[in-house]
């Protein structure tokens, strides 16, 4: 891209550098680019310029922006299957990242309406919240809220404490295995704290899921929702209704 001079406008030869080191793997993805103040020194230009070649980078999809955090390097989204099997940790390993859990409240308390129905509850039943963050090579890529029956897992709120695993947590609570029976897809946009969690920008898109598991049995043991961030997560379906 040139202007009417024949010359290539200083934002686009930013954006071609920048464009370069991400190339070169100067920056891995997730990594934080330098501050727009430290580009500015480095390109000899104002902070209006070097946002404006950032910009670019953002259309290609090659950097991402967080208000008031700065700018970073777009991974690319991760194949993230939901079958009757879902495992956050085995979905991520066979996608060829390394994921990560970070518990951010346990707390017991009274099921809303809409949790009771799902886990078949008498209204005001104690559940058991499980809030966290998951993580694909130390970049969030989702939030979750994961809600179990007090009654039917005793030790569940205790088990959390130990590890950060639904797996590992439900069967200390005598669930050897769980499958999912119905899952529900929807897009939606983030918060304002959503996006503070996953490095986002108030109002970028999420693809939340709501589903429930089950036991052998057939009896549900988790209440499941989760948002994902919209540009580092692609949701594949495999033999559910949704």
């Amino acid at each position: 891209m040139r202007d009417a001079s024949g010359k290539t406008p200083i934002w686009q030869a930013i954006a071609d550098a920048l464009r370069s080191d991400l190339a070169e793997r100067r920056y891995g993805p997730g990594d934080k680019l330098p501050t727009e103040a430290a580009l500015a020194e480095r390109f000899g230009v104002n902070r209006h310029t070097v946002r404006h070649g950032i910009s670019a980078l953002v259309d290609e999809g090659l950097v991402r922006t967080r208000r008031g955090s700065g700018a970073y390097v777009a991974a690319p989204p991760t194949d993230y299957p939901l079958g009757r099997r879902v495992r956050f940790h085995e979905n991520l390993i066979a996608a060829g990242r390394s994921p990560a859990k970070r518990v951010l409240l346990v707390e017991e308390r009274s099921a809303t309406d809409g949790e009771a129905r799902a886990l078949d509850l008498p209204p005001g039943d104690l559940v058991c919240a499980y809030h966290g963050l998951s993580l694909a090579d130390g970049q969030p890529v989702a939030l979750f809220e994961s809600i179990f029956p007090l009654a039917r897992l005793p030790g569940i709120s205790a088990a959390f404490k130990a590890t950060a695993s639904v797996t590992e947590a439900l069967r200390v609570a005598g669930v050897a295995d769980y499958t999912r029976a119905s899952t529900r897809v929807t897009a939606v946009r983030a918060s304002a704290t959503q996006a503070l969690h996953l490095q986002l920008t108030e109002g970028d898109p999420l693809l939340r899921t709501s589903g429930v598991n089950v036991d052998e049995a057939g009896v549900p043991v988790e209440f499941g929702r989760t948002w994902f961030a919209g540009d580092r997560v692609t949701l594949t379906l495999e033999g559910l209704g949704v």
